[in-house]
């Protein structure tokens, strides 16, 4: 029974992902907390894993169309993989079961997903993408942060957030590029996200993985379920009103955050 629940939920969350690119995780860790009763240790480590594996397809065919902007993807995980690292060490020593560690993770997670909402809704109203290309003379500048020590900070902030939570690398991800890269096209500006986002979900995966917080046979069900909503959602992007689906996710996301922060 929870077989086939665990597969539609995993094509559920693919088709939203395929539909507005917004991170499984803002959707899959509170599924299984408040769905399938998993503990938050557990649901977490489990979807780090499994934004990893959905967000590599996305990486692999970004970088391709060349929209990826390595230099911005390695100032980003230069803060965000060593604070995953002290995190996950702090969690190891704590031990995730904890309850006063599951109860920072519901409760830190329910504030990423109310700044997940904010960001959803803020790209909702935004609108569509700018143009894939930058000025001729304008790359330098483009991937060349307000500052270079916001990178690391933002990076380390974000890195901290998705190994307690699992969430943080999409919305927020990309509305934190936006504001240290002003100048970056948006299209750019999700491509980086999306690359620097497997590694650091990767590493807190593992990390999670080696803490004994991975449930190995919901994770393969879970991919099975995502990636053809993946693809099916991805297919189905032009011919659906982006700005009302952006929406309502936002505000059935900023319902489940208070939720868990309450509870």
């Amino acid at each position: 029974m929870y077989d086939i629940a665990f597969i539609f939920a995993g094509f559920f969350v693919g088709i939203v992902v395929g539909l507005t690119g917004v991170g499984g995780g803002s959707l899959m860790t509170p599924i299984l907390i408040f769905f399938f009763g998993v503990k938050p240790y557990m649901a977490v480590g489990t979807d780090l894993l499994f934004a990893a594996f959905t967000k590599l397809g996305g990486t692999v065919k970004t970088a391709r169309s060349g929209l990826v902007d390595w230099r911005v993807v390695l100032h980003l995980s230069a803060g965000s993989i060593p604070a995953a690292g002290v995190t996950l060490w702090v969690l190891k020593t704590l031990g995730p079961a904890d309850v006063a560690v599951q109860h920072l993770m519901t409760s830190t997670l329910g504030v990423a997903l109310l700044l997940t909402a904010a960001a959803t809704l803020y790209k909702a109203m935004r609108g569509k993408a700018a143009p894939l290309h930058i000025t001729t003379g304008q790359e330098q500048r483009a991937t060349t942060a307000r500052h270079w020590s916001l990178p690391l900070l933002f990076g380390a902030l974000i890195g901290t957030l998705v190994s307690l939570t699992s969430v943080g690398a999409g919305a927020i991800g990309v509305t934190v590029l936006m504001v240290l890269y002003p100048l970056l096209p948006l299209p750019r500006i999700v491509a980086a996200d999306i690359a620097y986002a497997v590694p650091l979900t990767l590493v807190a995966g593992a990390g999670h993985a080696s803490l004994g917080s991975v449930d190995w046979p919901m994770l393969c069900l879970l991919l099975g379920g995502s990636l053809p909503g993946i693809w099916l959602g991805s297919h189905f992007m032009t011919r659906v009103p982006e700005r009302v689906i952006r929406g309502l996710l936002s505000v059935l996301l900023a319902y489940a955050g208070l939720k868990l922060i309450a509870l």
